[in-house]
């Protein structure tokens, strides 16, 4: 199997396990805050990725949310979220997924997210562009922020993070947007703006595991991503993601700013 079948497969098989525990009685625990949950599903679905893709690539390094791996001498790194939305999953609400993507040498090659519960497969292989359940997909044209419905996410801490967000979304009400989502789930958020469902996304901190794979789907689909400053956003530690269909980047980042 290749990469990306392998991710794939691997990603349904989390699906199921997500399926196996949605709306059903199972443990949940708190991690860094009592904002930040973690249940068995996580765990479980993360065991089952990690244990078929090893079944294919024993030598690869694995950087997922829930366990640290042993690091291996192999440039080829899969960046695993095995339950991204883990909060609406908590409660009930259908906006969650898996996501896994692949990096050789802090490069992305291809990135996969699957939310088993709408069966909406987004996948992207570096230079051969974005799809959705197998058909191609596109960023959409909006130029204008008045037509722009956009996306946006809470960090866990309730601290500086959170009154930095706020305070750009009330920048981004007077700019009269089209609309503003708070959905859950950034590896989603990202793949609305991969497909054209919504024109951009931004959030204060973002984990690799989170937007790993949104991010090769957003810029296989014509979508740019970066920093809040515009520059590159590397693999190794967590960032301020902005992602948009490149048509209004610019504008978004001068209302994250302030300027």
């Amino acid at each position: 199997m290749n990469y990306r079948a392998v991710a794939i497969a691997a990603a349904r098989r989390a699906g199921k396990v997500h399926k196996k525990y949605f709306r059903k009685s199972f443990s949940v625990k708190a991690k860094s805050t009592t904002f930040d949950l973690v249940t068995i599903a996580d765990k479980e679905a993360e065991k089952e990725i990690v244990r078929f893709i090893k079944s294919h690539f024993p030598d690869h390094n694995f950087v997922c949310e829930e366990n640290v791996y042993a690091k291996t001498d192999s440039p080829f790194t899969w960046i695993i979220d095995p339950l991204d939305g883990t909060n609406n999953f908590v409660c009930g609400m259908a906006l969650f997924c898996v996501s896994i993507a692949l990096a050789y040498d802090n490069e992305l090659l291809l990135g996969v997210v699957y939310d088993v519960m709408h069966n909406e497969l987004f996948y992207a292989q570096r230079g051969k562009g974005a799809f959705l359940n197998g058909k191609h997909i596109r960023v959409n044209e909006v130029i204008d922020l008045r037509k722009a419905l956009l996306i946006t996410g809470f960090y866990y801490n309730r601290g500086k993070e959170m009154v930095k967000t706020l305070a750009a979304i009330k920048r981004f009400m007077f700019k009269h947007v089209l609309g503003l989502r708070r959905l859950g789930s950034a590896a989603l958020d990202l793949c609305f703006v991969a497909s054209g469902r919504a024109a951009g996304f931004w959030e204060f901190e973002l984990s690799p595991w989170d937007f790993a794979a949104g991010k090769i789907l957003v810029e296989e689909a014509g979508g740019r991503v970066t920093d809040d400053k515009g520059k590159k956003v590397p693999l190794t530690r967590k960032h301020y993601i902005v992602a948009s269909n490149g048509r209004i980047h610019a504008k978004m980042l001068s209302v994250i700013n302030d300027f």
